[in-house]
C-alpha cells in the first residue's frame, strides 16, 4: 500500500540524512529514466522504424516504464536499511504517467488521425493526477465510500454510483484495448499483399466486428449485467430492423456480399448512377468513388448491388479509347491513317502491344472524311482528358506539317437555269421576302 501526504512527516524527514538520501535516490531514478529515454529517443529517430507497431508511442513509454523499473529497484535495496518514504511517494506518480501514455497511445493505434486526442489526453491526464492527488491527501478512500453509500434503484435492485462508474471504466477501458488490437490485426490484414484487396477488407471488418462483440459481452459480464437479458434486447432490435433500419441493414449486407463476390475492388474504375472514378474506399456501408476531377461520391452498397454498374477495369485494367477527327475529301487519307497512328505511338502512356493504335475511316459526312484513332491504356486512373489533348495535338501538328487539312462545316448553293442580272436577283429576292412576311399565318 502506498503511503500517503503527511507534511509533519515529510519534515521530520527532511531533517535526517536518511531522508535526503531517499529524495535523492528518487531524483536520480527520474534523472536517468530521462537520460536514457533521451539516447533511445534519439536512435529511434534515426532507425525509422525500430518497432513495427510505432516507435513514437514507444518512445513516449520508455521514461515512465524505465524510471518505475529503478524506483522498484532503489526500493528494494534501499529497505534493507531504512523504510523508504520519498520512494514509496514516487512510485504511484510515474505509475500514473505511465498508464496516461498508455492509455493515449492505445487511441492513437485506434483513431491515428482524430483531431481530439490532444484533448483526451489532457483530459486523461487532469482525471489521473486529480485521482491520485486525493489519493495522496488521504481523502480518496472517503468520497468512494460516499459514492458507494449512494444508492439509485434500478428496477427491483439498487446500485450505487461507485458501481456504475466502474461499470463506465471497466466498458471504456475494455473497448479501448479492443479496438486497440483489432487496429493492430487491422494493419497487418491490409499489408498481406497475397490476399486480395476486398478479402483484406473483408476479413478486417469482421475481426473488428467479432472482438467488439466479445469486448461488450466480456465487460457486460463484469460489471455483473445477466446477459440473458440481450435475448430481450436482440428481439426488440430485429423488429427494429425490419421496420425502420431496413435500409440501413441493406446496405451492410450488400456491403459483405461485394466484399465476399469481389465484384467491386479497391482501384478499381467504375461508372455508377453517370458517375466515373476510382474507388478509393469501401466499407461496411457505402464506396467511395473518387471522380478524376477530385470529387467524391459516397454511394450506397445497396446501389451497386441493385443496379448495373460498369466496372472498367474488372478483369484487365486495359482500356480503349477513340479520338474521332474528320479530314478534308482533298486530303490522302493513308498518309492521314499513318499520321494519326504515329502520333498515339509517340505517347508513353499508350500501350504499343499486344493491340497498337489503329486508325480507320468511320464514313463520308458532308463537310470530310470521318476517322478515329483508337489506342489502349493500362492506367485510367491517370486521367483520360490530359492524353485525348496531347493526343489530339501531336495530330495537328503532324498533318500541318503534311498539308492535311481538317475542314469546318460549309455548304454550296448551286442555281440551276439562267443566272438573271445580280440587281433583278436582288430585287426579287426581296419582293419574296417581304411578301412572306406579309402573308398571314394560318
Amino acid at each position: 500500500m502506498f503511503p500517503t501526504i503527511d507534511f509533519p512527516l515529510i519534515e521530520h524527514a527532511l531533517t535526517r540524512p536518511a531522508g535526503w538520501i531517499d529524495l535523492a535516490l528518487v531524483i536520480a531514478c527520474f534523472a536517468l529514466g530521462w537520460f536514457v529515454d533521451r539516447r533511445v529517443r534519439l536512435k529511434a529517430d534515426a532507425a525509422h522504424d525500430v518497432i513495427r507497431v510505432g516507435a513514437g508511442g514507444v518512445n513516449r513509454l520508455i521514461f515512465p516504464l524505465l524510471t518505475l523499473v529503478l524506483l522498484v529497484i532503489a526500493s528494494v535495496l534501499y529497505q534493507r536499511y531504512r523504510t523508504p518514504f520519498f520512494l514509496a511517494l514516487a512510485l504511484p506518480a510515474v505509475v500514473a504517467l505511465a498508464v496516461i501514455r498508455l492509455f493515449v497511445y492505445a487511441l492513437r493505434g485506434v483513431f491515428p488521425r482524430a483531431s481530439w486526442l490532444a484533448t483526451s489526453e489532457r483530459a486523461v491526464s487532469f482525471a489521473v493526477w486529480g485521482l491520485l492527488l486525493l489519493y495522496f491527501l488521504g481523502i480518496l478512500h472517503d468520497i468512494a465510500a460516499d459514492l458507494d453509500a449512494l444508492v439509485i434503484p434500478i428496477a427491483k435492485s439498487h446500485v450505487s454510483v461507485l458501481d456504475i462508474g466502474k461499470a463506465v471504466l471497466v466498458v471504456l477501458l475494455t473497448l479501448a484495448i479492443t479496438l486497440w488490437i483489432s487496429g493492430f490485426i487491422e494493419g497487418r490484414l491490409m499489408r498481406a499483399e497475397q490476399l486480395d484487396s476486398s478479402l483484406r477488407a473483408l476479413a478486417a471488418k469482421a475481426v473488428r466486428a467479432v472482438l467488439l462483440i466479445l469486448a461488450v459481452l466480456i465487460a457486460l459480464n463484469a460489471v455483473g449485467i445477466d446477459l440473458t437479458l440481450l435475448s430481450v434486447f436482440g428481439g426488440a432490435l430485429g423488429v427494429g430492423i425490419g421496420l425502420g433500419l431496413q435500409k440501413l441493414a441493406s446496405n451492410y449486407i450488400a456491403g459483405f456480399t461485394i466484399l465476399l463476390d469481389r465484384s467491386i475492388r479497391l482501384g478499381d474504375m467504375i461508372t455508377v448512377d453517370n458517375r466515373f472514378g476510382v474507388v478509393s474506399k469501401v466499407t461496411a456501408r457505402y464506396v467511395v468513388v473518387r471522380s478524376l476531377d477530385g470529387v467524391e461520391a459516397v454511394v450506397p452498397n445497396e446501389t451497386l448491388v441493385t443496379t448495373t454498374v460498369l466496372n472498367h477495369s474488372y478483369s484487365t485494367r486495359e482500356i480503349r479509347i477513340g479520338v474521332p477527327i474528320q479530314v478534308s475529301y482533298g486530303s490522302d487519307l493513308e498518309l492521314a491513317l499513318r499520321l494519326m497512328e504515329g502520333a498515339a505511338l509517340a505517347e508513353a502512356r499508350v500501350l504499343k502491344a499486344p493491340n497498337p493504335p489503329a486508325a480507320f475511316v468511320i464514313r463520308f459526312a458532308d463537310s470530310g472524311v470521318d476517322l478515329e484513332l483508337g489506342f489502349w491504356i493500362n492506367d485510367p486512373e491517370n486521367g483520360q482528358a490530359n492524353l485525348r489533348s496531347a493526343v489530339y495535338l501531336a495530330v495537328w501538328r503532324a498533318f500541318q506539317a503534311h498539308g492535311i487539312d481538317i475542314p469546318f462545316p460549309q455548304r454550296e448553293v448551286r442555281i440551276v437555269g439562267g443566272v438573271p442580272a445580280a440587281a433583278d436577283a436582288a430585287g426579287t429576292v426581296g419582293e419574296r421576302t417581304t411578301a412572306a412576311a406579309t402573308m398571314p399565318k394560318g
